[in-house]
């Protein structure tokens, strides 16, 4: 029975009150009213009405719910293998008992279907699979977007009612030992192929459980490919990856979805392969390709509240195992303290991200969460962590067409008096708008930053040129 839990799906009109459900009259059979017994009572107008015609819809459920229960209840459902043979097995035996006349189509998109709600992530299954979309939102059970090339579409991907999309939630987050309930109403969690997921349930959200899955390239893309999609130019590869070979310290800030994680990807493919790496993340999401790597990830309390294991305590202890980067996925709070204290404490060449929407921005936000840290520090002494620690803010955005470029890159100079100097040494420049796209450059500001000298000291030369004129 413990299959049967696991993987049944509840039948058309079995939904609980408000799960928006048709309510139209059902067919005979599982999910629908049973006639008595020889047909002769009941309403005359259903007598003599014309049958009802199954969607293909209410025909998948009521064979689902068929084959679910012949399936071997003792069958281990991580071999996948076995469990499509058998659900292959069952389907064709249960389809021709039925007499259905399905198309060869309409059987092999039926089958797929099936075979996805048992072993899969159900409707999200075609989603997952498409590589073209970077992102999947469920609203509820009715309203499903994705996000391809930047912009949102709505889907006409559906789900039964609430439980259904609940049992979703918990296929995805049993594996990793996690939970959501009335109680912890929120979760992040991660696919199996490190696609980051969030889900929010009710009472908090009042449009049904919505889950947000950000999906994870299984293939991470390269310098190549950030310079087709117009995200920067070469030079300004070039002078990134001369910055991280030179050690220097940067944040890469932005919006929600601005490709922060994917530009930081990147940013780490330059670290050379000779230096032992620390990751830390909320949810594991780089994909660093050095033979030296290791990957920590935070983790949630338990059910009774207790047990979690912050950022912040991960970057402290990550001090301790002798890194010679480290590497934060993102700052949020009191992590950017400990985070600032690595970078000027031999630490050089770390990297994090963060939400902010310009370089100056960054800045701001990093004094804020270092006061969340609870340290009480005067503002002109974490002014000048901020200033010694950070050399270097790669600000990156998605603009309205749904491009997502670097708009500025911006040297950390120093102090001078209470303000943090700044410097822009490539900017975005937009020059209009054709047919909906954003035109525009991406070009140097002709100043040198000061850190150049560092470069030419450990042989790190870069074309002349390269910062709008010869020097």
């Amino acid at each position: 029975m413990s299959l049967l839990k696991r993987i049944e799906s509840a039948r058309p009109g079995a939904g609980p009150a408000g799960s928006n459900v048709p309510s139209a009259p059902a067919p005979a059979g599982p999910g629908g009213p049973t006639p008595p017994a020889g047909g002769q009572s009941g309403s005359p107008r259903l007598m003599t009405s014309a049958p009802v015609r199954e969607s293909f819809r209410d025909v998948k459920f009521r064979i689902q719910s068929r084959v679910i229960q012949d399936l071997d209840p003792k069958l281990d459902l991580s071999n996948q293998v076995e469990v499509r043979r058998q659900i292959e097995e069952i389907f064709g035996k249960v389809i021709d008992e039925e007499g259905l006349a399905l198309t060869r189509a309409e059987r092999v998109r039926m089958l797929e279907q099936i075979t996805d709600e048992i072993i899969g992530l159900g409707p999200l299954e075609p989603l997952l699979r498409d590589e073209s979309i970077t992102e999947v939102m469920v609203n509820g059970p009715r309203q499903v977007y994705i996000e391809r090339s930047g912009k949102l579409e709505l889907t006409n991907v559906v789900f039964q009612n609430d439980d259904h999309v609940m049992r979703i939630i918990d296929r995805i987050i049993a594996p990793i030992g996690r939970r959501v309930d009335e109680s912890s109403p929120m979760v992040d969690a991660r696919l199996t192929d490190g696609s980051r997921v969030n889900a929010i349930i009710p009472p908090l959200s009042l449009v049904g459980p919505v889950i947000t899955i950000r999906k994870f390239s299984a293939s991470p893309f390269t310098v190549d490919d950030l310079i087709r999609f117009g995200t920067a130019t070469p030079d300004m590869f070039d002078f990134l990856r001369a910055c991280v070979e030179a050690r220097l310290n940067l944040f890469v800030s932005g919006g929600t979805g601005s490709g922060k994680t994917t530009t930081l990807n990147v940013l780490s493919s330059f670290i050379p392969n000779d230096e032992r790496i620390v990751t830390i993340e909320d949810a594991a999401e780089l994909q660093l390709r050095q033979e030296h790597v290791v990957t920590l990830e935070s983790r949630p309390p338990n059910i009774e509240g207790k047990g979690a294991i912050p950022i912040r305590e991960l970057v402290r202890n990550s001090l301790r195992m002798r890194p010679d980067r480290i590497i934060v996925g993102e700052c949020r709070s009191g992590e950017a303290l400990d985070m600032l204290q690595a970078m000027n404490t031999g630490h050089d060449g770390s990297m994090s991200t963060g939400h902010a929407n310009s370089p100056r921005d960054m800045l701001s936000r990093l004094e804020t969460m270092v006061l969340m840290a609870g340290v009480d520090l005067p503002v002109r002494a974490i002014r000048e962590q901020v200033a010694a620690a950070v050399d270097l803010i790669v600000q990156q955005s998605r603009l309205k067409d749904g491009t997502r470029r670097i708009v500025n890159i911006t040297e950390v100079q120093g102090m001078e008096g209470d303000i943090i100097v700044m410097q822009d040494v490539f900017v975005f420049e937009q020059t209009g708008v054709v047919e909906g796209k954003i035109q525009g450059r991406l070009k140097p500001t002709g100043i040198r930053p000061k850190f150049v000298e560092k470069f030419e000291v450990m042989g790190i030369h870069l074309p002349p040129g390269i910062f709008g004129a010869a020097f």
